[in-house]
């Protein structure tokens, strides 16, 4: 039996000309992604982003435009997940190293330029393109999830 798809919202913030990126697992993967997470049933996208940034990174952000959908899945798991990105300003607060994720999934945080993006291991592809502005929406086919 298969399980529900999962719904997502990330986050892409450009500040300074530098993305911030958030680690993809708990622990032993050098995999990085946009900061974000799974949706809570009867509140909006918008709400959950400002609610996972805040609690991945500490810091409080305005939601903007969709600029990327993206799937993954990992049929052996049954897992099926769409990420829905949107563009987001900071409104407070600043990264600090010792913010910790009361989750405990987030222990890291990076601020990547796009040259820099290219030397990392980042999901989804197209994350890097979409940031700086060379579509100004994108959907991104089934991608396989990796760690």
């Amino acid at each position: 039996m298969s399980k529900p798809i999962r719904i997502a919202a990330r986050a892409v913030i450009v500040d300074q000309n530098k993305l911030l990126l958030v680690n993809a697992w708990k622990q032993g993967s050098d995999l990085w992604c946009a900061p974000g997470g799974g949706a809570k049933a009867h509140s909006a996208l918008p709400d959950n982003l400002i609610r996972e940034v805040f609690e991945e990174t500490g810091l409080t952000v305005s939601v903007g435009q969709v600029c990327l959908v993206n799937e993954f899945h990992d049929p052996a798991l049954a897992f099926h997940q769409v990420d829905i990105y949107f563009r987001c300003h900071i409104v407070a607060g600043q990264t600090c190293d010792d913010w910790r994720d009361p989750e405990g999934i987030v222990s890291r945080h990076i601020w990547a330029t796009r040259a820099e993006m290219a030397e990392l291991r980042i999901k989804p592809d197209s994350l890097a393109s979409v940031a700086w502005g060379d579509a100004t929406i994108t959907y991104d086919a089934l991608e396989l999830l990796v760690k």
